[in-house]
């Protein structure tokens, strides 16, 4: 599983403002990069370019710096971060730009700067690690201490330029790392042996022997309920995430009836989260998390993962309880993505950051003078009022927005006006990098938001997404990228959550459009994966594939918090389309992944989310519905709306009727009535008596 994080993930990053693109570093105005850059100024990741001009004479992961290791004997410094970080930040500015230290850096050890986001694979690697040396702690930046051929003997995360909170400064441990290296290698060579070893027993994950039943998700469901925050929703106190796969797990469990109250823990959530500080109440979308457990003060970055999840789980929401306020902050999320983090070519940047010209939430908190001066006065007062917006303020003498009782009948142009009014102010920064997987997740929002809530342009943005992650971020061996940047795709492999998520988001194009390539498309991607990441010897997938880089351990995640892991998704992925082809062979290897994860599903349900939505699947009846019909015929249209209008996250969904049909069981033998637009509704591929009526088809799926 991956490494439990109980620092919180510092991510900051940020659109119609400035871009964390090659060229620019950090939050720095422009022309201020010094003359002399380091190895790092040819790289693409925004994360390394911000430290292109440091002192520190960095390189980037790969064979060079590693072979000077070997070479020179001297250990590695490998520090880990992301251009949205904003702990990463305080550390460059404390100590990697500071000379003294550098200097010291570039002396004793072999430096070595890293993009979580776009080198995952390392990251879980030696996250793990970190979380083993300080008993359970770990986050951004982290700081690993290596042998020349990469096996970690010491690490943490921010170290301050001077001791302080229980903290040795930096340079001490600099200082004390290198001497312990130089001055006693038998302790250093027993302590990296052992760590290394302990790193790849953890990825041989056993599957269990018990078979997987309801009782798994009725426990699951009790321990989520027990957990669950009764005054604000959420799990836990401060700081408080956002629980997107557990929420949409409970959602299912509602629909299976299981436990005592999981609509009522999922709704909680959804209110609590809902009610404004850590959800932007102007422009909609969501904050990485709350400082605080009532949801108030943010973390203020926003990242695309985050609001792409968010976005499913308030559309799910509405769907089971008809709530229009779920319905809103669906939209107005999704809005917010399309606003802010779009890029050319139908990708979705990163992330924006927390940080204003270094001073975090600056673009997003007021004070009354502020809302004054955006509204006239009577607008202004009223604002004032229902937002909550105080001379001494919520958050460091200005207030973070939080709407008070019901809004004044001029709410939607008050609320209009201080975005335009917010729009025009310094904004942050925006991490441009394309991740396939965070695509992958925006494109599954769009495709089942687009249908459901009958928006084109969400389809629209859903198809030019698709289309950037099969064109722009594909090699020519056919095999997905995990990034690009300014319309250029890395030379970084994909990992298994990039194949999982854009697969499911593949899938959920096809049955939000009826068109045939993106079913292809995504089976395409499925066999690559059971290819190259398959662990044929215990079942479910390694994180990368088998002709990858050999790292010292091949890690499997199956956390699904804060995003599906790689396993969850692929196996969602594969029972779906065993049940489209009724192939018996992918729904075992689905079933090999929930047997790796069923161990951790009762007693960790917050983190498994994912995963006990497939089992749901898995364990849930097969139900295939057949929609016959010319594309775009308005009848045909009507009983597809049918389904999207309807909850019904286990079935799927097939077209026929149309030009290179794929050859799905489901569809054989299925036509039009009576020259009409039929639609089946199937169970294990026996149907009922087709309907051509959207009201009949309707009180099917009700029975």
């Amino acid at each position: 599983m991956r490494a439990t994080v109980s620092i919180p993930c510092q991510t900051c990053a940020g659109a119609r403002r400035p871009s964390l693109t090659p060229g620019s570093a950090c939050d720095r105005p422009a022309g201020t990069l010094s003359p002399v850059m380091n190895r790092l100024a040819g790289e693409t990741s925004p994360y390394l370019l911000q430290h292109a001009d440091n002192p520190v004479d960095w390189y980037p992961w790969g064979e060079a710096a590693l072979e000077r290791a070997r070479r020179e004997n001297r250990p590695i410094l490998l520090s880990i971060g992301y251009a949205a970080c904003h702990w990463c930040h305080v550390m460059e500015h404390e100590s990697f730009e500071d000379p003294e230290t550098a200097e010291l850096m570039n002396s004793l050890f072999v430096n070595i700067k890293v993009d979580r986001e776009q080198r995952p694979d390392l990251d879980a690697i030696y996250m793990n690690a970190v979380v083993a040396f300080t008993q359970g702690h770990g986050g951004w930046p982290m700081t690993v201490f290596l042998t020349p051929e990469g096996e970690p003997f010491h690490g943490g995360t921010y170290y301050p330029p001077q001791p302080r909170m229980g903290m040795p400064a930096f340079r001490q441990v600099l200082e004390a790392t290198a001497e312990a290296y130089r001055e006693r290698p038998d302790d250093v060579a027993r302590v990296a042996e052992s760590v290394t070893g302990y790193l790849r027993s953890a990825g041989r994950l056993e599957p269990t022997d018990e078979e997987l039943r309801p009782q798994l998700l009725e426990e699951a469901t009790r321990v989520l309920e027990r957990g669950v925050d009764r005054t604000w929703g959420g799990f836990g106190t401060a700081p408080k995430f956002p629980p997107a796969s557990a929420v949409e797990f409970l959602l299912r469990m509602s629909r299976r009836g299981v436990g005592d109250d999981p609509l009522g823990a999922a709704t909680l959530t959804l209110d609590g989260m809902a009610l404004g500080g850590m959800y932007d109440v102007l422009g909609g979308g969501f904050a990485r998390y709350s400082v605080d457990a009532a949801w108030l003060v943010p973390h203020f970055e926003k990242m695309l993962y985050d609001n792409a999840l968010l976005a499913g789980c308030y559309l799910h929401g509405w769907a089971v309880t008809g709530d229009a306020r779920y319905r809103e902050v669906c939209q107005r999320t999704i809005d917010f993505m399309l606003r802010e983090l779009a890029v050319d070519g139908g990708g979705f940047a990163s992330a924006l950051d927390a940080d204003t010209d270094g001073e975090e939430g600056l673009t997003y908190v007021w004070t009354p003078d502020q809302v004054r001066a955006a509204l006239g006065r009577e607008d202004a007062e009223a604002a004032i009022a229902h937002l909550g917006v105080t001379d001494g303020g919520n958050f460091e003498g200005a207030t973070v927005l939080r709407p008070q009782g019901e809004p004044p009948a001029q709410w939607p142009r008050i609320r209009d006006q201080l975005l335009a009014a917010r729009m025009r102010r310094p904004q942050p920064a925006r991490d441009d990098k394309v991740v396939a997987s965070w695509n992958g997740l925006a494109l599954s929002a769009l495709a089942e938001a687009g249908r459901r809530l009958r928006r084109a342009e969400y389809l629209d943005a859903a198809r030019r997404c698709a289309g950037f992650l099969l064109t722009g971020m594909r090699g020519p061996d056919g095999r997905l990228r995990r990034t690009a940047m300014n319309g250029r795709a890395s030379e970084i492999t994909a990992y298994l959550d990039d194949y999982g998520a854009v697969s499911l988001g593949l899938l959920g194009l096809y049955r939000a459009t009826g068109e045939q390539r993106w079913l292809r498309e995504a089976e395409a991607l499925v066999a690559i994966v059971r290819e190259q990441f398959t662990d044929r010897e215990l079942g479910g997938f390694y994180y990368t594939p088998a002709d990858g880089e050999r790292l010292i351990a091949r890690h499997k995640e199956l956390d699904d918090n804060p995003t599906p892991s790689g396993q969850s998704l692929m196996a969602t992925v594969l029972l779906q389309l065993a049940r489209l082809h009724g192939d018996d062979a992918l729904e075992s290897e689905a079933a090999g992944v929930l047997r790796l994860a069923a161990p951790y599903m009762e007693r960790s349900p917050h983190g498994l989310g994912q995963a006990l939505c497939a089992l749901d699947m898995y364990l849930s009846p097969p139900q295939e519905i057949a929609i016959v019909g010319p594309g775009g015929n308005p009848s045909t249209e009507a009983l597809a709306d049918v389904v999207a209008d309807s909850y019904l996250p286990n079935a799927v969904v097939a077209y026929g009727g149309r030009p290179d049909d794929p050859p799905l069981p489901v569809l054989e033998g299925k036509g039009l009535v009576d020259g009409c637009p039929a639609a089946y509704v199937c169970e294990r591929f026996a149907c009922r008596a087709p309907v051509t009526d959207p009201d009949a088809l309707a009180a099917s799926l009700r029975a």
